[in-house]
């Protein structure tokens, strides 16, 4: 990152300045960014609420949530008195254009006391149904028309569907032009989501197998273990296709299948992007019972405490159809993946949180050792592990030690923590600091946001259509619906997720060796309600 000294003067405008994001991401992130350094000199944090607010008032309780979320750990008095004095709140009606008045005077007075000319960054933290309210008053007050130094921040989800993603983004062009606009998905800032790129192709070791030839299936999974907690009114509007897939799945994939980008320039990583989108086989309305399983989470178990179902979650209809698991299987038609299957799932209440790419590798065509050779054999894996460790996994076979030839699978890892004497920055640092640095690269553009809703428009439209009958179906603490399984083609399976961590030391066995590890995919090991 840049010198704080090096970058120009700049003017956050947080809509939605007195909520939840604001004290446990963004203050937090800026905080953070703070103490690297990393942000400029001259810098303001301006709050746009409708609550009625002081700036003492704000202040300390965005204090609290940079106490609790910073990545330095707790809050040093002597950092928090030098941070504070950037914050401001200012009280107003998000509908009435004497706000953005009141906004676009405060910017000009910063300005003038600074002597130059500022960055401003206009931040939508707030729920959808506004998104496409501010940008028309920020157009209409005119705080839209510098296009080189203003820019605007809009969190997912852009639309609720394919025609409301048309309309937002019309909203937002009417305004400002595309490259002010930073479509935010915070999947984007984690490290290892942006490592998948550094490893494809800043390696020439494994970009030459990362085709149909070499490639078998590939797996991307995004576990919640928590349920809707407090997001129950808004996530039964919303669903597990529309809350997790639209964006942070199909961002993975597009990152795990793009072409190789001719350069880092931000639009030719996004057209790399989009191809992908463009290039997965469209699903047909009479396809789609073929190609996508829903479940919802009914009551179960976590050891010895019971987890209440999904229907029984505070703010959430009793007779709720809304889905909180997807799994869909999706081929690409090109020259690279034309017949690999990509399968992804994401839901709540599963067994672990875990956010991963698992890269499954053909077999080899001629199995040459005899067959008491190969105890626990399986093909080569890659994966590439996002959360809750960062780092990457890859497993082959290794003869184990002894007289006779007898194959083991094995790990190579790679974790981040262990590998780096630096700590991960928040996603949220990255994408702000990229936002500051007029860098697009990570952030969604319009027509990748419209082609993701396209190829999903039929599977809402079908489950909209026919309401599920079988709901809840799978149990709190499981690995989803059984049907998930009719979703796999011969010879293929959904993984168990793999355990960063190094494993403990084997014990010793009368003999002096230790056991033979058991594979991680063994049978053995396999959860009777497991989605595999």
């Amino acid at each position: 990152m840049k010198n704080s000294d090096q970058l120009e003067p700049t003017v956050f405008a947080i809509f939605g300045g007195s909520g939840d994001l604001t004290s446990r991401k963004l203050v937090p992130a800026l905080f953070d960014l703070a103490q690297d350094r990393s942000l400029p000199v001259q810098f303001a944090i301006i709050a746009v609420g409708r609550t009625k607010l002081g700036d003492s008032q704000l202040r300390q309780r965005l204090r609290d949530g940079v106490n609790r979320f910073s990545r330095f750990g707790k809050l040093k008095t002597a950092a928090w008195n030098k941070f504070a004095p950037h914050i401001h709140y200012q009280q107003g009606d998000y509908r009435k254009p004497g706000t953005y008045a009141a906004l676009g005077a405060r910017c000009d007075a910063l300005e003038r006391a600074w002597g130059t000319k500022a960055r401003r960054i206009f931040y939508l933290a707030t729920p959808p149904s506004l998104f496409g309210v501010i940008p028309r008053y920020l157009g209409k007050a005119g705080l839209a028309r510098d296009r080189e130094w203003a820019r605007i921040v809009v969190e997912k989800p852009i639309g609720h569907d394919l025609n409301s993603a048309l309309a937002l983004n019309t909203v937002l062009r009417a305004s400002f032009e595309e490259s002010q606009i930073f479509r935010i998905d915070h999947y984007l800032g984690k490290e290892t989501v942006q490592n998948i790129l550094a490893f494809r192709f800043a390696n020439p070791l494994f970009e030459p197998i990362w085709n149909r030839r070499y490639v078998d299936y590939v797996t991307i999974t995004v576990a919640e273990a928590v349920g809707v907690e407090q997001r129950g009114e808004n996530y039964d509007h919303a669903g597990a296709l529309r809350d997790m897939v639209q964006n942070h799945l199909f961002q993975l994939l597009c990152l795990v299948a793009m072409e190789p980008m001719v350069s880092f320039e931000a639009d030719e990583i996004r057209n790399k992007k989009v191809d992908v989108l463009h290039a997965v086989r469209p699903i047909h309305h009479d396809a789609v019972h073929e190609c996508a399983v829903r479940g919802q989470y009914g009551p179960g178990r976590d050891g010895g405490t019971k987890m209440t179902g999904y229907r029984e979650e505070d703010n959430v209809a009793p007779d709720s159809p809304t889905e909180t698991f997807v799994a869909l299987r999706l081929m690409i038609d090109n020259w690279r993946w034309q017949g690999v299957p990509f399968y992804l799932r994401t839901g709540k209440r599963l067994p672990r949180q875990v956010s991963e790419v698992a890269i499954q590798f053909r077999a080899v065509p001629h199995q040459s050792f005899p067959p008491d050779a190969s105890l626990g054999w399986q093909p080569s894996r890659l994966v590439m592990s996002i959360q809750p460790d960062e780092g990457i996994v890859l497993g082959f076979q290794a003869k184990y030690p002894g007289p006779k030839m007898q194959l083991r699978p094995v790990d190579m890892r790679f974790n981040y923590r262990e590998s780096f004497d630096a700590p991960s920055p928040d996603a949220y640092e990255t994408l702000l600091w990229d936002v500051m640095k007029n860098d697009a690269t990570l952030f969604m553009r319009a027509d990748q946001v419209e082609a993701a809703w396209r190829l999903l428009t039929p599977v809402l439209d079908v489950w909209a259509a026919t309401p599920p009958g079988d709901f809840p179906n799978y149990a709190a603490g499981s690995w989803g619906p059984e049907s998930t399984q009719g979703l796999l083609l011969p010879g293929q399976r959904w993984p168990v997720p793999t355990e960063l961590r190094r494993p403990k030391t084997l014990p010793k066995t009368r003999a002096g060796r230790r056991p033979s590890p058991v594979p991680v995919d063994a049978p053995k090991n396999l959860n009777r309600k497991s989605s595999r």
